[in-house]
């Protein structure tokens, strides 16, 4: 119960000076403060889902001001009780009015390990990126937007990792619904609908060359060919059925193809791939999952969070 005597009126006149300051009580750097559970290092620890604009650099040299959602975590060794959060926003508000890049990210990573006094440290900021493309066959723009998430990680020896998520979205025509069709059609006369689906790749790639965030987008329609449309209008939709029923793609199809196309680019130093296929004829998703093979880089790994974290972030 709250003691009455107490004086509850907001004190909109207090002098915070250097002696007020220093006798506040500091809990994470208190040596009469001690360690619940087990006393063991921590890999991660810190805050998401900060969100703030910051500025960044497209292909052509303009910039971009984008909501931003950064996530930034450090080691915690053992024998400490925590970290001081509100370092790693004050960190990150030092640099926020940079033009962003992966470099950038080295700075604050940097930074981090200093003013934390920690071993390890990663950041990821992730948004969505306007890219504008152009319809099929009536000439019309329309702005797609990329889920696109940047991270930068530091190891205790001062290794700096570049990474790219990216996601593309796309329509995949089933080949065995297609031919099943086409089968009805010839024998029996029958009107026939192949199933094809709204589709996502997820490509993450490692680097020292920087890789663009435009190039990637072309490198995924490359691949793919099928890319979802913006702008639509009846020579639109025409085209878009003539291109799926000229790329038909299982999910093992979509894996290898953007395989082939990232294992092309001497820049890219490690990669991965996650494609899910939200099915229209099963009641569940197809997926696949590809890496590079690189030792010690990217693993294969699946799972229920990967798939469902990349449908819920593209549901509309």
């Amino acid at each position: 119960m709250i003691d009455q005597k107490l004086d509850r009126e907001y004190d909109k006149n207090l002098i915070i000076d250097q002696s007020y300051l220093n006798s506040l009580p500091d809990l994470q750097n208190s040596g009469d403060t001690y360690i619940q559970g087990q006393n063991v290092k921590i890999q991660r620890v810190g805050i998401h889902n900060f969100n703030l604009p910051l500025n960044f650099l497209k292909q052509d040299g303009t910039t971009i001001s984008l909501k931003t959602s950064v996530c930034g975590t450090v080691s915690l060794e053992a024998d400490k009780k925590g970290i001081n959060m509100s370092r790693i926003t004050r960190t990150f508000y030092d640099f926020k009015d940079k033009t962003f890049s992966l470099t950038v990210l080295g700075d604050i990573l940097q930074k981090y390990k200093q003013e934390l006094d920690t071993f390890e440290a990663d950041i990821t900021l992730n948004f969505s990126y306007p890219i504008l493309q152009k319809s099929l066959r009536s000439n019309l723009d329309g702005w797609q937007f990329y889920n696109t998430t940047l991270e930068g990680k530091i190891d205790k020896e001062g290794k700096f990792e570049k990474i790219i998520h990216f996601d593309f979205v796309y329509s995949s025509a089933c080949p065995c619904s297609y031919e099943l069709g086409r089968h009805a059609q010839i024998n029996r006369n029958k009107a026939v609908v192949p199933h094809s689906q709204r589709s996502i790749a997820r490509i993450s790639v490692k680097f020292e060359e920087f890789v663009w965030i435009e190039e990637l987008q072309q490198m995924c329609l490359e691949a793919l060919q099928t890319e979802t449309q913006v702008m639509v209008k009846r020579e639109d939709e025409q085209a878009f059925a003539e291109l799926n029923g000229s790329y038909l793609k299982f999910v093992e199809d979509a894996c290898r193809l953007l395989y082939e196309v990232l294992n092309k680019d001497s820049r890219i130093l490690d990669f991965k791939v996650a494609c899910t296929h939200l099915e229209s004829l099963h009641s569940h998703s197809a997926v696949g999952v590809l890496n590079k093979g690189v030792p010690g880089g990217f693993l294969p790994d699946t799972g229920h969070d990967i798939f469902r974290m990349m449908e819920i972030s593209h549901t509309f």
